[in-house]
């Protein structure tokens, strides 16, 4: 038997799962990722592999949804990049950042069980490390702030500007 699951698209796109005989779901294949199961997409006519359309499906389901992961500017800025001589470098930088911050999540998950798990009382520990991280969250929200006041401050001095101008030019043409 393959390690690769094997799922047919049928022309009234549906997706047929050949490992359980039975017709699934875009949630399924999105369940499928979840679980790390290998799975092959294939249009039943042609045997082409159609996994990333596939996936890109799964995507736009969970971005319609109440919280998505892309922005709008995320998504300008890799639609900007098709066609691009540096478009495999991006999709790979793409790939390997999240790779990355995979790895980083995975790291800190592991150390907060081991920190949780030796502990007498996790909640103190808990409480200990939120206490810790006080700081580091005012100053960026202390930054984040200035950011924004002098932004306000850069749109004012333009707003200024603007209507300084109308002001000294006259509304009539003189004659």
């Amino acid at each position: 038997m393959s390690d690769v699951r094997i799922i047919k698209k049928y022309p009234n796109r549906r997706l047929y799962d050949t490992h359980i005989s039975r017709y699934i779901t875009v949630e399924e294949i999105r369940q499928l990722v979840i679980k790390d199961i290998k799975f092959r997409v294939e249009d039943k006519r042609t045997h082409e592999d159609i996994t990333r359309s596939i996936l890109l499906q799964v995507i736009a389901e969970q971005e319609e949804g109440g919280n998505p992961i892309f922005t709008t500017e995320l998504l300008e800025f890799i639609i900007r990049y098709y066609g691009d001589p540096m478009q495999s470098s991006i999709g790979r930088y793409l790939e390997l950042s999240a790779r990355l911050f995979q790895q980083q999540q995975g790291h800190f998950t592991e150390q907060l069980r081991q920190m949780l798990g030796q502990a007498q009382q996790p909640l103190s520990v808990l409480k200990e490390l939120a206490d810790r991280q006080v700081p580091i969250w005012r100053s960026v929200r202390k930054e984040f702030l200035h950011n924004i006041q002098e932004r306000a401050r850069a749109i004012k001095r333009r707003a200024g500007i603007e209507d300084e101008e109308r002001s000294k030019s006259p509304s009539d043409p003189m004659p």
